[in-house]
């Protein structure tokens, strides 16, 4: 009898999980190199331009493989000069090509921002639309581990405020391809903001995310986790940080919807407006710096709407602290928003303990 029942309990435990079993795993850095692979395979005006993604695979792999496959005119090793290859990739996608320019670090973007914002963003508008500029500049951005103030910061919020642009920041593998993909066959110049800290890191995908015209739509957000009780909005690696916290309040009785906003510009703001008028309560939730951010963008949209009515309490942002991110490790876990420092918001505009 104790026998039975112990098969049937592992035969409903087996059934219960045999969705997850059945998904794949894939890494951000493959989805990556997937993504480009089939991009350069479907487009032959496609190619690759930045620091040792040729015959070094890239500095964090995710060029791995293209150079072998496609050779040196479409995966090029560059010198160490942003701006001086970023302006060529610009001048290349004036000419009709497709070039993805790769920074080693988007901290290094900054030795070319004015080939990024004055020469890619704003020649669509300034040639009154007879010039598109068809780039994408992607490369890790935001925090690191260990590697100091100046390899550690998140552009996020410089890149998104410049009209001309659009930016998108994906978390998970799912993100990262159908977004890279999108951004390559976007007409205009786009920012993939990326995170090296989850390059390495799996999560489950369907047979659709695997499939080569597997393309997400820029502008779009996404719910990773429905509820009723508050909406936390975040996007790159913030998103797993207000997944953990979302897992830990729900053990309280406290049902976290949780956007992943996947875009930066333009800002899914319907998406956040539909779940706070349901939840009528909301936390926004990233690495970045306060002043400026991503999250104060959000709550000026919420004022400057009717979603603004539905509110219980004020809209609360989790930030990185105000500082140059700090080298000693506790330091920089602490300049950084942690799960419990989500908890402690959502606890705040709730009212609860």
């Amino acid at each position: 009898m104790m026998l039975a029942s112990t098969v049937r309990g592992l035969c409903r435990r087996s059934f219960s999980t045999s969705k997850v079993l059945a998904a794949q795993q894939l890494t951000v850095r493959d989805a990556l190199n997937a993504a480009l692979d089939e991009e350069m395979e479907r487009d032959e005006r496609v190619f690759i331009l930045g620091e040792e993604v040729a015959q070094y695979d890239g500095a964090y792999k995710v060029s791995r493989g293209l150079w072998k496959k496609y050779g040196d005119k479409r995966v090029i090793d560059t010198p160490i000069t942003e701006m001086g290859f970023a302006g060529i990739a610009v001048g290349a996608a004036m000419a009709g090509l497709r070039p993805v320019c790769e920074f080693m670090t988007f901290n290094f973007s900054m030795q070319a921002i004015d080939q990024v914002i004055n020469s890619a963003a704003k020649t669509f508008y300034m040639s009154a639309g007879t010039v598109n500029v068809p780039i994408v500049f992607r490369g890790p951005n935001g925090a690191a581990s260990g590697v100091g103030a100046q390899h550690s910061q998140c552009f996020g919020a410089w890149y998104s405020h410049c009209p001309g642009l659009k930016v998108v920041a994906p978390y998970d593998s799912e993100d990262a391809k159908g977004l890279l993909k999108a951004a390559i066959r976007d007409p205009d110049p786009v920012v993939v903001l990326e995170n090296e800290m989850v390059y390495g890191q799996g999560f489950p995908v369907s047979d659709q995310v695997l499939d080569k015209e597997f393309v997400l739509p820029i502008g779009k957000a996404k719910i990773m986790r429905p509820g009723k009780h508050v909406t936390l909005v975040a996007y790159a690696k913030a998103v797993e940080t207000a997944m953990l916290a979302a897992n830990e309040l729900a053990g309280k009785g406290i049902e976290c919807e949780v956007i992943n906003l996947r875009s930066l510009r333009p800002m899914d703001s319907d998406t956040i407006f539909k779940s706070v008028q349901k939840t009528h309560h909301l936390v926004t939730v990233e690495q970045g710096w306060p002043q400026s951010g991503v999250g104060s963008e959000i709550c000026a949209r919420i004022m400057e709407h009717e979603t603004f009515f539905h509110l219980d309490a004020p809209v609360w942002r989790v930030t990185g602290v105000d500082v140059p991110m700090p080298y000693a490790k506790t330091l920089e876990a602490a300049a950084l928003p942690q799960p419990a420092d989500v908890v402690l918001a959502v606890n705040k505009v709730l009212g609860t303990k």
